[in-house]
């Protein structure tokens, strides 16, 4: 909830300071969140009295910020100023008062608001400032102390503290016991399913002071969006490569975190390639899909558990012609580079309780290996590697369906050689000279000829130089390729 401050002055003279105080708060990223600056002059005209009118604020604001100057200010017919009138208001209903006095010394003040200062300074601490600068560096100090003080600003993770206004009668049994079974059957998880909520949430330290942390709520509340909003799920199918309206199929899934993944994957595979095997190896006739289903699950699940939940976005997945791109709130953490993820490294949770129950429930690990996982799974499907990049506030991870089918291979005018020396380069990620020579048993001239061929037909692109020269096949179609043919849709079978 965002809480009005109002501003107190003398207008004329501390005019630019009343402007700026307006312009830092709602400014400012961590501040904008909970306060907004109300300013008399805002207000249009009105044939309502003025003093009736900031009064009126000062009792709809949370906070009263008092800036005191040279001037008393006009007065009334009892000789008090507007200034002194909205802080006795302040003061009779209890507000939260903040008092900053412009210059070191009373020398050239008013009596009156001499007097005004000490009357103010026997209630409150009052701060004295000389400039702009200083006057919002005190301002933001004072304003994250009532943050912390009334619990809004806090130092544990988000997904630790209490959720506003939720309580244990929020979280849903059923939900709970599923959980319970899923851990125990995957982990071996010692609480039996019929174990009651409020213990099951004591001991995975999803309680803050009695209340459910945001943590439970997107566990297991029975409406989670009830009190995190943002935590749904958009999915988006676009049949070309960018996001243009119609758009062909756009689903908002709500529930837990467990079934917003659900959701989210089974929308991504009902709408990619699939193929039908024989049931020559048994009953079931096997399903291969154009990604690997592990994968896909894996880039929502990294999202879902990573995502920075203090945002007002929410994970987008939106599946194109020719990739799938998973979009989340927030950052890498600090330690983290997007290099990095392509290695073995660290795991960084930015929600640790929330990864901890989907480590219990078999959805993620704990090793830090979801990105590799991503990148074996498509190099083993024969896709490029998965890309990840930073987009201002969202991190991106980024799938590329499989454009070099055989189709399109079969539109080309290629050798053996050729078509083997594209499987390698798509399994292996790239091939080299010194490769292509030993897979075809040629010369150093022929395989670059043969090479050169596939760069010029869109097939490999050059990458690096001199001794670290290498192909690679490219992650789009290029526009203008030789076979003639479109990428389509996308839509595969099951859409």
């Amino acid at each position: 909830m965002i809480e009005r401050i109002f501003v107190s002055s003398v207008q004329k003279e501390l005019q630019d300071e009343r402007a700026a105080v307006r312009a830092f708060v709602r400014g400012d990223a961590l501040l904008r969140r909970f306060f907004d600056v109300f300013l008399f002059e805002g207000l249009p005209a009105s044939d309502r009295r003025a003093d009736d009118v900031y009064l009126d604020e000062v009792g709809r604001c949370a906070l009263y910020l008092g800036l005191l100057g040279n001037e008393y200010g006009s007065e009334d017919a009892e000789g008090i100023s507007p200034t002194e009138q909205e802080f006795d208001k302040a003061t009779a209903q209890n507000k939260v008062r903040l008092i900053f006095v412009k210059g070191s010394t009373n020398k050239g003040r008013h009596p009156k608001m001499r007097a005004l200062i000490r009357q103010a300074g026997g209630q409150v601490i009052r701060r004295r400032f000389a400039g702009i600068p200083e006057l919002t560096g005190a301002l933001y100090a004072s304003l994250v102390e009532h943050l912390e003080r009334t619990g809004k600003l806090r130092t544990r993770p988000f997904d630790a503290a209490a959720c506003p206004e939720a309580s244990v009668e929020d979280i849903s049994a059923e939900k709970v016991r599923w959980f319970l079974g899923s851990a125990r059957r995957e982990r071996q998880y010692p609480l039996g399913e019929e174990t009651p909520p409020a213990e099951v949430l004591a001991h995975l330290n999803l309680l803050d002071a009695g209340r459910p942390s945001h943590a439970a709520i997107l566990l297991f509340a029975n409406q989670p969006q009830r009190f995190l909003l943002a935590s749904e799920v958009k999915c988006l199918h676009f049949h070309g490569t960018e996001v243009r309206k119609p758009i062909p199929s756009y689903q908002v899934y709500k529930g837990t975190a467990f079934e917003l993944v659900d959701q989210a994957v089974d929308f991504v595979m009902s709408k990619v390639t699939r193929s039908v095997g024989t049931r020559a190896r048994g009953p079931q006739a096997p399903v291969a899909y154009e990604f690997p289903r592990e994968a896909v699950a894996e880039a929502i699940v990294n999202a879902v558990a990573h995502r920075d939940y203090a945002s007002n976005a929410s994970v987008q997945v939106m599946l194109f012609a020719d990739r799938l791109e998973v979009w989340n709130p927030g950052e890498l953490p600090p330690e983290l580079t997007l290099a990095q993820l392509r290695v073995p490294h660290a795991s960084i949770p930015r929600n640790p309780l929330l990864s901890e129950a989907l480590f219990l429930a078999h959805y993620i690990e704990r090793a830090g290996t979801g990105t590799l996982d991503m990148i074996a799974l498509c190099r083993g499907a024969g896709l490029p590697e998965p890309e990840f990049r930073q987009e201002g506030g969202q991190f991106v991870q980024a799938l590329w369906r499989d454009w070099l089918t055989t189709e399109v291979l079969a539109g080309m005018e290629l050798n053996e050689r050729q078509r083997k020396s594209v499987v390698v380069a798509r399994r292996e990620g790239r091939i080299t000279n010194r490769r292509y020579q030993e897979l075809a048993g040629i010369s150093r001239a022929t395989a670059k000829r043969d090479l050169d061929d596939l760069v010029s037909k869109g097939l490999l692109v050059l990458a690096g130089a001199g001794r670290g020269a290498h192909y690679e096949v490219p992650r789009k179609r290029p526009i203008n390729d030789s076979s003639g043919s479109s990428a389509g849709d996308g839509s595969g079978n099951g859409s």
